[in-house]
């Protein structure tokens, strides 16, 4: 057999066995097809805790108890509403001043699975958030004012001073199925405020669900998940 031969039978055994590979390939794939179509558009229902929020009321002097009611839209899209309780009872030992605050807010937003496998046991997400609270704060000094100049002191109490916050986040993360329908994992957050009020004292030291002013850009949950 030439070479030229050999070459041409060559070609003809690889045409073949692609033309015969080739109606297996395309039925595994209407498969597959048939399988993804086949999952339902409304999968499930999810409640979770964020655990973060809790952590951080025992160790400090503000945080937020909250929860969330999560719906599963194919695996691909989430839906989601956050309300909380946000706490404030906090000192300040340069200027005295004692803050003080407890208010609801609450989000709504949407979240997107960004793995290729949307079936996966683990999800990987990305989404955003609108959120609103208002709420009424009080400020006050540990101890009175002294007058440098004229002498004396006075007391200085600032009460149900109100306020209210609109922002916007950007979410990004992660969870996993641990057994059964629970489920944990963790968010970051970037916030961006858009309109805000304050009372008569000033910019209020903590927002809830917002956090404090000074440095509040940044956040985060560890959410516990229970799939109904």
């Amino acid at each position: 057999m030439t070479r030229h031969n050999l070459i041409s039978s060559s070609i003809s055994v690889l045409l073949t066995s692609l033309l015969l590979l080739a109606p297996g390939q395309a039925r595994a794939q209407e498969e597959g097809e048939a399988q993804a179509d086949s999952i339902p558009f409304f999968r499930n229902v999810a409640v979770s805790v964020d655990a973060l929020g809790v952590g951080q009321m025992l160790f400090s002097d503000y945080g937020q108890y909250e929860a969330a009611l999560r719906v599963n839209l194919k695996d691909r899209w989430y839906p989601v509403v956050e309300l909380g309780l946000g706490v404030a009872d906090a000192s300040d030992e340069t200027t005295l001043l004692k803050y003080k605050t407890s208010a609801p807010y609450f989000r709504v937003g949407c979240d997107w699975n960004l793995l290729k496998n949307k079936h996966d046991i683990y999800r990987l997400y990305g989404g955003f958030r609108y959120a609103f609270t208002t709420f009424k704060y009080d400020i006050e000094r540990e101890s009175p004012l002294e007058d440098p100049v004229w002498g004396g002191s006075s007391e200085f109490v600032s009460l149900d001073n109100s306020g209210s916050c609109h922002w916007l986040e950007a979410c990004f993360g992660v969870d996993v199925k641990v057994a059964g329908p629970f489920r944990m994992g963790w968010s970051i957050r970037y916030r961006r405020r858009l309109l805000h009020s304050e009372g008569e004292a000033g910019d209020p030291w903590y927002v809830p669900g917002f956090g404090r002013n000074s440095n509040s850009r940044i956040g985060g949950t560890f959410n516990l998940t229970f799939e109904l």
